[in-house]
Parts: C-alpha cells; sequence; structure tokens
C-alpha cells in the first residue's frame, strides 16, 4: 500500500460519520475523571476526621467496677480533688487514690452496701481495684499535671464539670491542636493556683475571665512553649 493510499484511508476513518462514539463523549468522559480526582479523597478525610481525638474520644465514659460519683462526694459531701488524687499538684501524674482512701470513710460508712463490695475485697485482699482510665493520652505525648495546676490552670479546663458527674466522661478532646490552642492563648483558663480545684471559681466582680487572665499571665510572665519537645520527648 503507498503512503498516500494510507493517508487517504486514515482521513476517511477521522470523518465524523466514521466515529463510534460522538464526539461530545470526550467532555463527558473528562468531567467524571476530574469529579473521580476530586472526589476520591473525600471517603478518607470523612474517616480520619471520624478517628480522631476530636470526635472519637469526647464523651467517652467507661463502665468502672465501683459506681463512684464526683457529685456526690464533691458537690454534696465537699471533697477536693486533693483528698484523692493527692500528687496532682506535685508531680506529673494525678494518682488514682489506693483502697485505704475509700476505706477512710467507707470502714463506717455504708458498709453492707453491695456497690461498695469490691472495695472491701479489695481491702481484704490488697489486690488493686481495676479502675479504667477515661483520660488516656497517647504514650508519645508528655502532659505535667503539676506544672499546668501549680500555674493557675484549673482542673475544670481539661476535665470539665466534673464535680457534676455521676459517670466521669471525658469532655475535652485532648487533641494536639487543643493544647496548642491552649499555650497560644491561656489567658483565658488562668486562674489564682489557690483555686485550681474549684470548679465554681469566678474573675473578681468587674472582670470577665479573660481580663483576669490577661492580667494574671502578665503579672507572673506565663508564656507556655509551643515548640515540639515540649510535648514530645
Amino acid at each position: 500500500m503507498s503512503l498516500a493510499s494510507l493517508r487517504e484511508r486514515l482521513a476517511q476513518c477521522n470523518r465524523p460519520k466514521d466515529l463510534i462514539f460522538p464526539r461530545k463523549t470526550d467532555t463527558v468522559v473528562r468531567s467524571l475523571a476530574l469529579l473521580a480526582v476530586l472526589g476520591a479523597p473525600t471517603p478518607v478525610l470523612l474517616v480520619a476526621y471520624g478517628f480522631s481525638p476530636r470526635t472519637l474520644a469526647v464523651g467517652y465514659a467507661p463502665e468502672q467496677p465501683v459506681p463512684y460519683s464526683h457529685r456526690l462526694h464533691v458537690t454534696e459531701l465537699g471533697l477536693d480533688c486533693r483528698y484523692c488524687h493527692t500528687t496532682v499538684d506535685r508531680s506529673a501524674k494525678a494518682n488514682i487514690p489506693p483502697t485505704q482512701t475509700c476505706m477512710n470513710c467507707h470502714a463506717k460508712v455504708r458498709t453492707e452496701s453491695p456497690k461498695l463490695e469490691p472495695v472491701r475485697e479489695s481491702a481484704r485482699t490488697g489486690k488493686p481495684i481495676e479502675w479504667v482510665r477515661v483520660h488516656d493520652l497517647a504514650d508519645y505525648a508528655y502532659f505535667d499535671h503539676s506544672a499546668h495546676v501549680t500555674r493557675g490552670i484549673g482542673c475544670v479546663s481539661c476535665h470539665g464539670r466534673i464535680d457534676t458527674m455521676d459517670v466521669v466522661y471525658q469532655a475535652q478532646p485532648l487533641s494536639m491542636s487543643w493544647c496548642v490552642d491552649c499555650h497560644r492563648h491561656p489567658e483565658k483558663h488562668l486562674r489564682p493556683p489557690e483555686h485550681a480545684t474549684d470548679m465554681t471559681w469566678a474573675p473578681p466582680a468587674g472582670k470577665s475571665a479573660y481580663e483576669f487572665g490577661r492580667e494574671y499571665r502578665a503579672q507572673n510572665n506565663i508564656n507556655p512553649p509551643t515548640d515540639c519537645s515540649t510535648c514530645h520527648r
């Protein structure tokens, strides 16, 4: 076949009447391809957001071996957070109280309550009560309770109104962005350290919490670091 004949046949194949699909098919295919490229990340982003700390853990309220009510003990009976969590202002960790702390009262109070049998058994055997951790940071994140409490960050800022909870739940996301935001703008959470465990503390009359916090921050030179090594050591 000569080159001229080949060119003639190719020209005939390219005539509109010989096309298998109309030309507008190209536009449809390109549009579908563009939608696929733009839409593909959407399910991934939705899943990632759904499993992020911001949405996964808030509201987490596991069942405990003993139905301990903070509302009863803190609001009605007036116990201070530090009666049970004795190291919260002295070390990095806020300790879970030993059984003997419970027995200080319950050796004489509600001694026959079936709900408190795990406490009595723990006192008899010496085996610790297996409390379920509610606020559980990742192992790669370092948090020092005492550094926050002694500088004027109240328990309520991270734990919410735990004094009103019959069942403890996670009130804040405890995500990295949430922590960094507080380090950048701590004034909205600051109060005198002696009121750190007071869930109902309010600033002096005539000042908003933000105004008090801004003044307190300046007076005490509170400038939390935001570099990576602060929390990732």
